[in-house]
């Protein structure tokens, strides 16, 4: 198949929030149809009972903050339209006539109960085709007389009794299954609404998608589909059936049961192309060691056979220290941009420099949504635990804390407040430093504490003070000197 002739299709349904698996699902379609073939968005929202209508918009957002722009699609239009699948159902009923008229479909009247006591008999005989299947022997005028008396119905494929369906996956390779093992199932529904299992065979002839991605979910159903593709007398396109995304190693990723969403984790202050960089690494490799890739990067390496078997374990480690990288990697003007929103959750002052506190957290920050935590101090300081002024590295303790703080607070006093800068308090602070013959530490630890109340801070003692300003400093080494001293330190 040549590169160019390629024509992939992500089919969402809109239900809710982008979970991380359709996500994954739209990236290895955007990749495996590369730079010359052609990406299609289609929307199946046949399950009406399950339509969310602000979730469209969410698709489409989603889709293009993370790159993935398609060349069809309903907002964009093309030559294989309608792209939503309600406004294609002649379509479906056409072709679903032409199935009955072929006998490779039938019109099925059963009610919902004896389906159920049908399901309850096979099961027990141990026939895994589960529904009753009597429609199939209907006459001409029995039918009619039904249709006549309104009577509701479904259409279901006929499936062969005998022999056996082989699909073709790209992953698994060959996989045979015996029709009896098939039930008839439903293509066209009471109201007239298609299910997956028929609108996504025929739009996906009529699209001339050539590779169809989608999840193992699917796989058990290929079969019928291609049984369906044969009736038709339609080729088949390639498959490739994607394993699941796990939360471990025996619960599958849900939005239903509430694991993240693509936004969920977007509002976390995760970075959306290290998001991007990390879900195409759930399940595929091009091998080495490499692990950071732009979209760019990653469509010049995919290849469809490089998409592993097994299933893979969503590790929020490893996403982590993926979105850090990304974070390092952004210009100081971008992290300011990124980080601003988390930043001003924490700090309401006003005398703050902002891009001086964005400059601290970059090297520091792995998660944007983490950021407010860090400097919650800012604003107030906290009622911290006297025990932080001890410290083994620096060789400092809650006794030795006050005699640095009283050395230290008339250096801070004696800066103007317009030069309470980190150059200037880190040169006068080294002073005091060598005048005493002491560490670095048994000064700045102190100092830290003193003005952050918090153990992990995203700058030392000088770069905190200087946020902070003059005034505010010596507040709070006059704060720490004061509980020290009632402490009876």
């Amino acid at each position: 198949m040549a590169k160019a002739n390629i024509r992939t299709r992500f089919a969402p349904s809109p239900t809710g929030y982008m979970h991380v698996g359709n996500l994954r699902t739209a990236l290895y379609a955007y990749l495996a149809a590369g730079d010359n073939g052609t990406f299609i968005l289609r929307i199946e929202d046949t399950d009406q009972g399950r339509y969310v209508p602000e979730a469209l918009d969410i698709i489409y957002e989603t889709l293009k903050e993370t790159g993935l722009h398609w060349q069809e699609g309903p907002d964009v239009g093309g030559d294989y339209g309608p792209y939503i699948q309600s406004q294609r159902l002649d379509i479906y009923k056409k072709y679903a006539d032409q199935l009955i008229e072929q006998g490779d479909a039938y019109r099925c009247f059963c009610d919902k109960e004896r389906l159920e006591a049908s399901r309850l008999v096979q099961k027990a005989a141990g026939n895994p085709a589960s529904y009753d299947r009597h429609c199939r022997s209907l006459s001409a005028e029995e039918i009619e007389e039904k249709l006549k008396a309104g009577l509701p119905y479904v259409v279901r494929q006929r499936i062969p009794d005998t022999g056996s369906t082989t699909i073709t996956d790209e992953i698994f390779g060959d996989i045979t299954v015996e029709n009896s093992t098939l039930d008839d199932q439903v293509l066209i529904k009471q109201d007239g609404m298609p299910t997956y299992n028929f609108a996504n065979v025929v739009d996906d002839h009529l699209m001339d998608i050539t590779i169809v991605i989608r999840g193992t979910e699917y796989l058990s159903s290929a079969p019928k589909y291609n049984l369906l593709y044969e009736a038709f007398g339609w080729p088949i396109p390639k498959y490739l059936h994607c394993p699941p995304v796990m939360k471990d190693s025996s619960s599958k990723l849900s939005k239903r049961n509430g694991d993240a969403s693509y936004q969920d984790l977007i509002a976390k202050g995760y970075l959306s192309d290290a998001v991007l960089n990390y879900i195409a690494l759930l399940g595929w490799s091009p091998g080495g060691e490499q692990e950071i890739f732009s979209l760019e990067e990653m469509k010049k390496l995919f290849n469809i056979h490089d998409v592993s078997k097994s299933p893979s374990i969503f590790d929020p480690a490893k996403l982590r220290h993926i979105n850090g990288v990304y974070i390092r990697a952004l210009s100081p003007e971008d992290f300011y941009s990124a980080a601003l929103p988390f930043v001003k959750q924490a700090v309401t002052r006003q005398d703050i420099d902002l891009k001086a506190l964005c400059a601290l957290l970059q090297t520091r920050t792995e998660v944007l949504g983490e950021i407010p935590e860090q400097i919650d101090f800012i604003n107030a300081l906290p009622d911290y635990d006297l025990s932080l002024f001890a410290s083994k590295k620096m060789k400092t303790s809650p006794e030795t804390a006050p005699d640095a703080l009283r050395a230290l607070r008339p250096v801070l006093e004696a800066i103007p407040a317009e030069a309470f800068t980190p150059e200037r308090l880190h040169s006068d602070l080294m002073a005091l430093v060598a005048r005493l013959g002491v560490k670095n530490g048994t000064i700045l630890w102190p100092l830290r504490v003193a003005v952050s109340g918090k153990q992990f801070t995203p700058g030392g003692g000088i770069e905190i003070a200087a946020l902070l300003g003059k005034q505010d400093s010596l507040a709070r080494i006059d704060t720490a000197l004061s509980r020290l001293e009632q402490a009876g330190y």
